[in-house]
């Protein structure tokens, strides 16, 4: 969060300065201006979340500087100070989207106050960077992998998640709007273009917007099932397919992932769920059947198994096989009659 103070007197900027520094928690930076155009050049440098500003100051007053930041940063939320006998003035900036004022003289508990005020509404007016880019990636992984049910369930967050907040309509129309070209980014990256209803998301309430979001992501669903006409193999037995053909390889989590498709979380997640096993635990599994199936060939020596299926080193070999199979592989051997 970032603050900008503006008051044309020096001793009044400086203690509102100090009163924020010591609000907790505590701002990422706090800035000052001496009047309004110092103000504008200050937010054209970079676009704070809250500002803290004079009436009644030289070059450009407080009411000029809301009428500016109103319709050229209406993201801005503004606190107008003022002391008694320009209230009446202050009050004209109400047309300007200002809410709150705080009368002279300023105290660090009324200031705090506002604050407070101010960062509860800011928390509930937009949705977290983290949490827009995790429901993006579950989106197209979901849509990706045909994870139907799946899919439903973002879907479902999502909508709880846009509803706690205070976006209004048209935010929430651009929110998501941005989210289906984003999505429709990603996966012309992956060589597929969906053909989904391109015009405008429709007016109307919240619900009746992620209604409407909802299904063009359900036509960018249906879109993926045509083009792929049957010859879609399930993201799992790919997965455990490519793994099964490397047992001897050092493969990683994140490099099958990226062979399907998938984001590393989401596959390791989906991986659990489809299998009831972890990606490094179905490894280890199929690595000791390969280890069985070798050594019931009697020509081929204790080490070479390891090898063949990935143990470099021999005494982890032993170790991991007895762990997974109950007996050491001399033993395993000996118990089919092999000496």
């Amino acid at each position: 969060m970032q603050l900008l103070i503006v008051d044309d007197e020096p001793i009044i900027r400086m203690g509102l300065l100090k009163m924020a520094e010591a609000y907790a928690p505590a701002f990422k930076s706090i800035r000052t201006a001496d009047n309004g155009q110092e103000a504008l050049e200050r937010i054209r440098e970079a676009e704070p979340d809250f500002v803290l500003t004079d009436i009644r100051m030289p070059k450009l007053d407080g009411l000029g500087l809301c009428q500016a930041m109103h319709e050229h940063y209406p993201r801005i939320q503004t606190v107008v100070i003022s002391g008694y006998n320009d209230f009446e003035y202050a009050q004209k900036c109400i047309g300007y989207g200002v809410k709150h004022y705080l009368l002279k003289p300023v105290t660090k508990s009324d200031v705090h106050e506002v604050l407070d005020k101010l960062i509860r509404k800011s928390a509930k007016s937009y949705v977290s960077v983290a949490r827009y880019v995790d429901t993006i990636d579950r989106l197209e992984s979901c849509i990706w992998s045909m994870q139907r049910e799946e899919l439903f369930g973002v879907l479902r967050e999502w909508r709880e998640s846009c509803l706690s907040t205070e976006l209004t309509i048209s935010q929430l129309k651009e929110l998501l709007e941005d989210c289906i070209a984003l999505l429709v980014k990603r996966f012309q990256a992956r060589n597929f273009s969906p053909d989904y209803h391109r015009d405008a998301l429709p007016g109307g309430g919240m619900n009746e917007l992620l209604d409407s979001f909802e299904a063009r992501l359900r036509q960018m669903e249906q879109s993926l099932m045509l083009v792929r006409s049957g010859n879609y193999r399930d993201p799992m037995e790919e997965a455990k397919a490519y793994i099964d053909s490397r047992l001897s390889q050092e493969i990683s989590l994140d490099q099958v992932a990226a062979m399907i498709g998938l984001t590393p979380t989401y596959f390791s997640a989906l991986f659990k769920k489809m299998t009831s096993e972890t990606f490094v635990q179905y490894r280890i599994n199929k690595r000791m059947e390969k280890a069985k199936e070798l050594l019931s060939v009697p020509h081929i020596r204790i080490i070479d198994v390891a090898s063949e299926v990935g143990y470099d080193d021999y005494p982890h070999f032993t170790k991991t096989f007895k762990k997974i199979v109950g007996v050491s592989p001399s033993d395993y051997r000996t118990a089919l009659g092999i000496k």
